[in-house]
């Protein structure tokens, strides 16, 4: 049979892939994408996605049983595990489909099978019915990433999980471990710790979400402890004895090991980049710690061969990844393209309380060598919080004493994830603290808050 060729061949249907793939087609090139699982990638169907549906039964959860706190009655509250996974699962199926229909919308031709690089230009997939050949003139690799595994704590399933158990859960965990305090950790410590397992969380860094300013992640950790979680900063689990229905970790902490007793333990210690059988050594790419190494248009070195996404590295983000394709396909179009800049990605964390920042942490805009102004304003200033019943939360926002540049902006508290959009629109903007100072925020709403943060920079906040 003869090759098909193509303009572009993505591999990998994730949010890079996809993304990419719609966009080049939109540009005019005959376009393929390559995916071996699922369209939607794991964000989709394993990730993002599914988690956020799961998260949002937990928050209802929490609030039909504060129910008293808003002059509401509800008896009985309780949960059913396996609808709140249904119902997740659902979710994500029906955004997978969607991924089909729009890739068939476009005109993409879908490839499923396991794809290699045998050499420049050509792709070769493993099918169900045996083996196609591809050639094109441009390939983007979007093949993701996958949990990190340390030795001695690998996942079985059972008593040990990845994202992936965690998300379908055998069972309810009654004592919880879960290892890494990352978005991914927070996030499924957040869920079970609501709907009631005692949940203990150890991190080796210093403190939890450690990429975040680290007066967010004390305020974090002050929120989670009194939702009765354990929290362990500069603390490792050295080994995992697993026994029937138990796990025994050792945990080394302030130089002592002492062992505690679970029945679940979830591992989210970061992730390894998917670069292997794709033939990437051969063809000459650079490959540094499972990550491709990429100049900022994407650009692997080799002719014709890009890498968006986790495969080249941080931050890993859905988001970075969709635009990293737009920007590629843009590229291999003729077209002007913009580099994407890591510190204007915002990142967002779904625990409860949600956090979210974009650019600079104040120690980081500090050892930059910039004179700054910090600005903050609480959620107990906010007429809209209290009205919500989420007194709780911080804004703060981080400028540039010299220039009035906004540096950075870190949130924590209700919808956050929401509102810190408003700040990303600014940095791409060039915003001045100036701009923002004289922009009119709707009252009541949660945003006067990062109204109130920036006056606060200025010495003039109104409500504090």
């Amino acid at each position: 049979m003869a090759a098909q060729s193509f303009d572009l061949i993505v591999i990998g249907a994730g949010p890079g892939g996809y993304v990419a793939a719609i966009r080049a087609a939109q540009l005019g090139l005959k376009t393929a994408v390559v995916e071996r699982e699922h369209l939607g990638g794991i964000c989709l169907n394993w990730g993002c996605i599914p988690t956020k549906a799961l998260l949002r039964s937990s928050e209802v959860f929490h609030l039909m049983e504060r129910a008293k706190d808003f002059g509401l009655s509800a008896d009985k509250v309780g949960y059913d595990l396996d609808a709140v996974v249904k119902r997740s699962r659902g979710v994500a199926a029906q955004l997978s489909g969607g991924i089909g229909h729009l890739l068939k919308k476009n005109k993409v031709t879908v490839v499923m099978g396991a794809a290699t690089i045998p050499a420049k230009g050509k792709v070769t997939v493993k099918t169900d019915k045996g083996t196609e050949e591809l050639t094109a003139k441009n390939i983007v690799l979007a093949t993701g990433a996958r949990a990190r595994e340390l030795p001695g704590l690998e996942a079985d399933g059972d008593l040990v999980w990845t994202y992936k158990h965690a998300l379908q859960p055998p069972r309810m965990p009654k004592k919880l471990l879960v290892i890494g305090s990352g978005a991914i950790g927070i996030e499924f410590a957040s869920f079970y710790n609501t709907l009631g397992a005692d949940t203990t969380v150890v991190e080796v860094m210093d403190r939890v979400l450690p990429v975040e300013d680290a007066e967010i992640s004390a305020l974090a950790k002050k929120a989670f402890t009194k939702q009765g979680m354990t929290i362990m900063e500069k603390a490792m689990v050295k080994q995992l004895d697993r026994g029937k229905g138990k796990v025994t970790a050792h945990i080394e902490a302030g130089g002592k090991t002492e062992k505690h007793d679970f029945d679940t333990v979830i591992s989210a210690v970061g992730i390894v980049g998917n670069v292997e059988n794709l033939g990437l050594e051969a063809l000459g790419v650079k490959i540094d710690r499972t990550h491709v190494v990429t100049d900022e248009f994407c650009r692997t070195g080799v002719d014709g061969l890009y890498a968006i996404g986790d495969i080249a590295g941080a931050p890993w983000l859905a988001h970075k990844a969709s635009h990293e394709g737009v920007m590629v396909a843009e590229l291999i179009a003729g077209k002007h393209a913009h580099p994407v800049k890591p510190e204007s990605i915002a990142g967002c964390t779904y625990c409860q309380p949600q956090v979210a920042s974009v650019g600079y942490s104040e120690a980081k805009a500090k050892e930059l060598g910039y004179d700054i102004k910090v600005g903050r304003f609480p959620f107990i200033g906010n007429g809209k919080a209290i009205a919500l019943g989420e007194p709780e939360g911080l804004i703060k926002t981080v400028f540039d004493a010299k220039t009035g540049e906004l540096l950075g902006a870190h949130m924590i508290g209700a919808e956050v994830t929401e509102l810190i959009q408003g700040y990303v629109v600014g940095r791409q903007l060039e915003t001045t603290e100036e701009d923002l100072m004289n922009t009119v925020f709707p009252h009541p709403t949660l945003s006067e808050m990062m109204h109130e943060s920036v006056l606060d920079a200025y010495g003039r906040v109104i409500h504090m």
